[in-house]
């Protein structure tokens, strides 16, 4: 009989519920992380005993050894909107290991009024027309482009992970240490706005991660304390995505014509 496996290679709360809804299914459900971080959340709570974690980064060759190596049925991309090179590597893994991939769709959100910038750079470029304090939510990845933009680094609250690279990589663009901001998210409309009206911000940049991200939490804070909005935009998607109900319907039916 066929060993029904799957691969979900997460990085968001929805991959890992994804994960858990198709352990009820299959044999068993690999998950991806990158990170122990993400490993320490996957196994939060109760673990299903199907459930499998796979620890750090994997480039498409990688990838495609695990994959063939695995004997999975399909391979779930559950990985953030952002992760455009993951996705990528992803998909051409599928490709050269003759599985499909289904990547899990995450709505995005209406923008009125908001400031949009291609990447990082020039975020950080229209921050620097603007006056006032920073709130940084893109994560610490961005911080080299707004830290060495001239006259932002002083003015800028980086929120990042609670994590010892998150901190140095603050520690590393000279962040002042009393404006750096350690949380896990997605966070409350009152939280946001309580720590904008704190740090008297007047800028707030984020990545557009929907509602599941807190997006709307993010913008109705910004608008009840009058903060301007700069919103990253997401890579463009290559090719179909799919809902999680999506993508449990149609396991679930391909599944039923295994052996």
């Amino acid at each position: 009989m066929t060993r029904k496996r799957i691969a979900v290679f997460a990085g968001t709360a929805q991959g890992r519920e994804l994960a858990l809804d198709l352990c009820a299914g299959w044999d068993e459900v690999w998950v991806s992380v990158a990170t122990g971080y993400g490993r320490a959340l996957q196994e939060a709570g109760a673990v299903p005993k199907n459930l499998r974690v796979r620890e750090g980064p994997m480039d498409a060759g990688e990838m495609e050894a695990f994959l063939r190596v695995g004997g999975f049925f399909a391979a779930v991309d559950a990985t953030h909107p952002y992760a455009w090179e993951v996705s990528q590597n992803l998909r051409t893994a599928c490709e050269a290991a003759a599985l499909p991939c289904y990547r899990l769709r995450r709505e995005e959100t209406p923008l009125p009024g908001c400031l949009l910038a291609g990447d990082a750079r020039e975020a950080a470029r229209l921050c620097a027309g603007l006056p006032g304090n920073i709130l940084l939510t893109t994560g610490a990845k961005e911080l080299p482009a707004f830290c060495r933009e001239p006259g932002l680094r002083d003015r800028l609250y980086p929120r990042v992970l609670p994590l010892g690279e998150s901190l140095e990589a603050c520690r590393r663009e000279g962040v002042p240490p009393g404006h750096i901001i350690a949380m896990q998210g997605p966070f409350s409309h009152r939280l946001n706005l309580a720590l904008m009206e704190q740090l008297s911000i007047a800028i707030l940049v984020t990545k557009d991660g929907g509602k599941a991200g807190g997006m709307p939490e993010k913008l109705s804070a910004a608008r009840e304390h009058g903060a301007a909005v700069v919103v990253i935009r997401r890579p463009p998607e290559a090719g179909r995505s799919c809902t999680r109900e999506e993508i449990l319907g149609i396991l679930s039916k391909e599944k039923e014509e295994l052996p």
